[in-house]
C-alpha cells in the first residue's frame, strides 16, 4: 500500500509521511576478529527519510565495505535521496522491501556544489554515438573497471531526478551536476542485477556497456526511455523481467563505437520477458495499467531491438518466450557496418503492434570510422511468432541493400494478423531505397505488401505462414524485388487477392499453399499470382 501511494503521490514528502519514523539501525556485530559483510547504510549516517542527501553515507557504507574485501551494503526500508553511488568490487547493494533510492533533484542553477558526477569530457569518437552512450559517472548508480558486483533485493529504484536525455530538457541533458542514467556499468564482469524496481530510469534505466558475465533476472522497469541497453557485451541472461517503455526500447541489445572500438554482443539470451508501449510509467508498478495516449507523431516503443547502434556487430543471441504487447515489433538491425548473424527468435507472441511485427534491416547509415565496409546479415531464424491486431502501413520487412542483401533467413509457424484495409494506391507503391535513412518501419512509407515486404535478399525460406486481415486489403501478401532464392511452403492468404508479387526475382519456389498452385519460377521480372 505504501509503494501505491509513494508512486500516485509522486512527491519525497508524500513517502516521507506514509513512512513510520526513522529508528536508529544497527549492523549486526561480527564475530571477534572477523570481517563484517554487512554494511548497514544507516549505521554510516543515512537518514533515509526522502529529504537528506544520503549519498555521503552510502558511499562511506561501500567504501568500508569493498576495503574489508566485500560484502552487502544494506538498505533498510526507507527512502534514501541520493546523488551518485559509486560502487565498487566484491560489493553487494541489497534493497529490503520498502526500500527506495531516489534520484534527488538537480541542485539550483548557480550552487557551486552537489548534484550527480560529471559526465567527464566527449572522447575523441563522441560523434559516433549519442551523448548517453558515451558517459557513464553521470548516473544515479554507476562503476567502472569492476567484478563480482550485485544489486538485489526488492526494493525500489526512483529516478525521479533523472533527465531523459532530451535536449530540449532545462537545464540541458549535458549540464553540469545532471544524471540521465539509473544505472550505468561500463568494463566490468560478473555482475547480478536482481528483483527490484526501476521506475522513471531517465535516459537509460540499466546501461551496460563493456559488461561481460551478466545476470538480469526479475526486474520490472515502469521508465520514461530505454529500459535495458546491452551495448558491447558478452555472456548476458535476462530473463523474467517486465518492461513498460512507452517512449524508447525495452531490452535493446547494443553494439555502439562507444569504447573507442568496435566491440561485439554476443552470446546474449533473452526469455521469458514481457515488453510493453501501452501504459503511462509507473502505472505498471502501482497496478493502475493506465493506456498511454499516443501521440500520431512517435508511435508507442516499447520493444525488443538489436541495434540502432552497430558498429561491433551481434553473434549468437536467442531470444525466447517473450510476450511484446502494444508497442513496435521486433527489430534486428545493422547499419554502421556491423555482422549479424546466428540468431534465433522463438514462440515470441505479439498485440497490437504499432509498426512492423518482424523489421530486418541491413542500411548504410555508417555512423562509426571511414573504411568500414557495409554490414552482414544472415543466419536468422524466426519461429512460432504470432501477431495480432498490427497496423496496416507496414508490414514486416526484410530489407538489405542492392551491394548487401540480407542473407540466409528462415522463417516458420508465423500467424501475422494485420488490421487491413490497403488501398490500390497502396499496392501500386515502389518505395524508396532510403540506404542512409535511420532504421524505422516507417522509413520507406505505406508499404504495398499486406504481410511481407522484401527487397535485396538471398536463400528465404517460409514455412507454415499465415497472413490475416481484418478488413479487406487489396495488397499481395508477398511483396519480393532483388531476391535470389525464395522458398514459400504451405502459405495462407487471403483468397480474392494475389498471394505474390514478383519484382527481379530469381529462384522462387512455393508449393502446398491451400488456395494457390504450385510454381517454380527460375525468373519473375514482374510477376502477379
Amino acid at each position: 500500500m505504501i509503494r501505491r501511494d509513494f508512486l500516485r503521490n509522486g512527491t519525497t514528502g508524500a513517502i516521507a509521511a506514509l513512512l513510520p519514523s526513522a529508528v536508529e539501525a544497527s549492523a549486526e556485530a561480527p564475530r571477534q576478529g572477523a570481517p563484517a559483510t554487512r554494511f548497514d547504510v544507516r549505521v554510516f549516517g543515512a537518514v533515509g527519510d526522502g529529504k537528506a542527501i544520503d549519498t555521503p553515507a552510502i558511499n562511506r557504507a561501500i567504501e568500508a565495505a569493498a576495503a574489508s574485501g566485500g560484502g552487502t551494503v544494506h538498505f533498510p526500508a526507507g527512502v534514501y535521496a541520493c546523488y551518485t553511488i559509486r560502487l565498487k568490487s566484491h560489493v553487494s547493494l541489497f534493497l529490503d522491501a520498502g526500500a527506495t533510492i531516489l534520484a534527488a533533484s538537480v541542485p539550483d542553477a548557480g550552487t557551486t556544489s552537489g548534484g550527480y558526477d560529471a559526465a567527464g569530457p566527449p572522447p575523441a569518437w563522441a560523434a559516433y554515438q549519442d551523448f548517453g552512450h558515451a558517459h557513464w559517472p553521470n548516473s544515479l548508480i554507476w562503476g567502472d573497471g569492476l567484478e563480482n558486483i550485485s544489486i538485489s533485493g526488492t526494493g525500489l529504484i526512483w529516478g525521479k531526478g533523472l533527465s531523459r536525455g532530451e535536449a530540449n530538457e532545462l537545464p540541458r541533458a549535458e549540464s553540469p551536476g545532471v544524471g540521465n542514467k539509473a544505472i550505468a556499468l561500463k568494463n566490468c564482469r560478473n555482475v547480478n542485477l536482481r528483483d527490484f524496481s526501476i521506475l522513471m530510469g531517465g535516459h537509460f534505466a540499466i546501461l551496460l556497456t563493456g559488461v561481460d558475465n551478466v545476470v538480469i533476472d526479475g526486474l520490472t522497469i515502469d521508465t520514461n526511455r530505454d529500459g535495458v541497453d546491452i551495448d558491447c557485451c558478452r555472456n548476458v541472461r535476462v530473463a523474467n523481467c517486465a518492461v513498460n517503455s512507452p517512449w524508447d526500447d525495452a531490452i535493446c541489445p547494443k553494439s555502439s563505437f562507444a569504447l573507442g572500438y568496435a566491440r561485439v554482443t554476443e552470446y546474449v539470451t533473452i526469455t521469458n520477458c514481457y515488453v510493453t508501449g501501452a501504459y503511462e510509467y509507473g502505472t505498471m508498478l502501482d497496478g493502475t495499467w493506465k493506456v498511454h495516449a499516443y501521440s500520431e507523431v512517435r508511435k508507442a516503443v516499447g520493444r525488443i531491438k538489436c541495434g540502432t547502434e552497430s558498429n561491433g556487430g551481434f553473434k549468437n543471441i536467442t531470444i525466447s518466450n517473450c510476450i511484446l504487447d502494444r508497442c513496435r515489433g521486433f527489430a534486428l538491425e545493422t547499419v554502421d557496418g556491423a555482422r549479424i548473424e546466428d540468431i534465433t527468435v522463438t514462440n515470441i507472441s505479439m498485440r497490437g503492434v504499432v509498426h512492423s511485427p518482424i523489421f530486418l534491416r541491413l542500411g548504410a547509415r555508417m555512423r562509426g570510422p571511414q573504411g568500414v565496409g557495409l554490414g552482414v546479415m544472415r543466419r536468422i531464424l524466426l519461429s512460432n511468432i504470432t501477431s495480432s491486431g498490427a497496423v496496416s502501413e507496414y508490414p514486416s520487412i526484410i530489407a538489405g541493400l542492392a551491394d548487401a542483401p540480407i542473407e540466409d533467413i528462415k522463417i516458420s509457424d508465423v500467424y501475422l494478423h494485420q488490421l487491413g484495409g490497403g488501398s490500390a494506391e497502396w499496392a501500386a507503391r515502389t518505395p524508396p531505397e532510403a540506404a542512409k535513412a535511420y532504421p524505422e518501419a516507417d522509413m520507406f512509407g505505406t508499404l504495398p505488401a499486406s504481410g511481407f515486404f522484401i527487397r535485396h535478399a538471398r536463400n528465404l525460406e517460409f514455412t507454415n505462414v499465415q497472413i490475416a486481415t481484418e478488413k479487406p486489403d487489396v495488397r499481395p501478401a508477398f511483396w519480393a524485388e532483388d531476391v535470389d532464392g525464395l522458398d514459400v511452403f504451405r502459405l495462407r492468404s487471403a483468397r480474392s487477392v494475389d498471394a505474390f508479387r514478383l519484382r527481379n526475382t530469381r529462384s522462387f519456389r512455393t508449393f502446398g499453399a491451400r488456395d494457390g498452385r504450385d510454381r517454380t519460377l527460375d525468373v519473375a521480372n514482374d510477376e502477379k499470382f
